[in-house]
């Protein structure tokens, strides 16, 4: 049986009167591809503020990798093993994807790079061959000098990618990545977490419920806050509750 690398406990938050999530079991097992779905307002991106530590529940626990990290901050999480993409792509434009990845890479505890004042960042040549790495493991090995700004849509969420990708996460957090992308762009997002399934647990949030069937060991549907099913695939799919509640308009 697989080991939960992630385990999320009654998760309850409240806005005002709304309970934007309401006694929450999750969890996600080492190596698998746990996608989470739910019509819009359901509370998926409040349920991953609450994984990623950008915000605090009410009431529950966050449990990742054997570890109560209820009460770390995003960046302690981040040094803990996660990593997480946004719905809108979040990149220094100005700067060329090369340089993008190597502040993600710089920024990591273990990589052996301080702020030194007396030689340039450039000359940290293992920093710029790691960063280079993540680019090519992304698709983007001949876009490094290009500045991020000026890559397509896709590019970017794929930069954004290779950044996370660059803190050597245990768990990838995925929230939407296909979102706003073309039919081409998607696609080929599909085939790079097909790829990137290969070496990291992943969480992903998506509509597009092509990719989610296709990419997903387990699903989770999250509904006015609740979670009401988690399964297989072909589980989910089948479910007559997920069906009313979401899947009839999809599938």
């Amino acid at each position: 049986m697989a080991e939960a690398l992630l385990e999320v406990r009654r998760l309850s938050r409240r806005f005002a009167a709304v309970d934007a999530l309401k006694d929450v079991d999750f969890s996600v097992d080492a190596g698998e591809v746990h996608a989470l779905i739910g019509p819009n307002g359901a509370g998926k991106t409040t349920f991953i503020h609450h994984v990623s530590g950008a915000l605090q529940p009410d009431a529950g626990s966050v449990h990742f990798a054997g570890r109560d990290v209820t009460r770390l901050s995003m960046h302690q999480r981040v040094a803990a093993g996660m990593a997480r993409s946004y719905q809108i792509t979040n990149i220094f434009r100005g700067l060329s994807a090369l340089d993008n990845v190597a502040l993600a890479v710089q920024g990591r505890p273990d990589a052996g790079s301080s702020f030194r004042f007396w030689r340039t960042v450039r000359s940290e040549v293992r920093l710029f061959e790691e960063a280079q790495a993540c680019l090519e493991q992304v698709g983007l090995g001949k876009q490094g000098v290009s500045i991020a700004g000026n890559l397509s849509h896709g590019e970017q969420r794929a930069l954004e990618l290779a950044m996370a990708l660059a803190t050597k996460p245990q768990l990838l957090l995925l929230d939407e990545p296909m979102a706003g992308t073309g039919p081409e762009e998607s696609a080929r997002m599909v085939e790079l977490i097909e790829h990137l399934a290969r070496h990291v647990t992943i969480l992903l949030v998506e509509h597009d419920m092509d990719a989610v069937f296709r990419l997903a060991d387990r699903i989770s549907v999250l509904v006015n806050g609740q979670m009401i099913c988690t399964g297989t695939p072909e589980t989910v799919r089948n479910d007559a509750g997920v069906r009313r509640a979401y899947l009839g308009d999809h599938l």
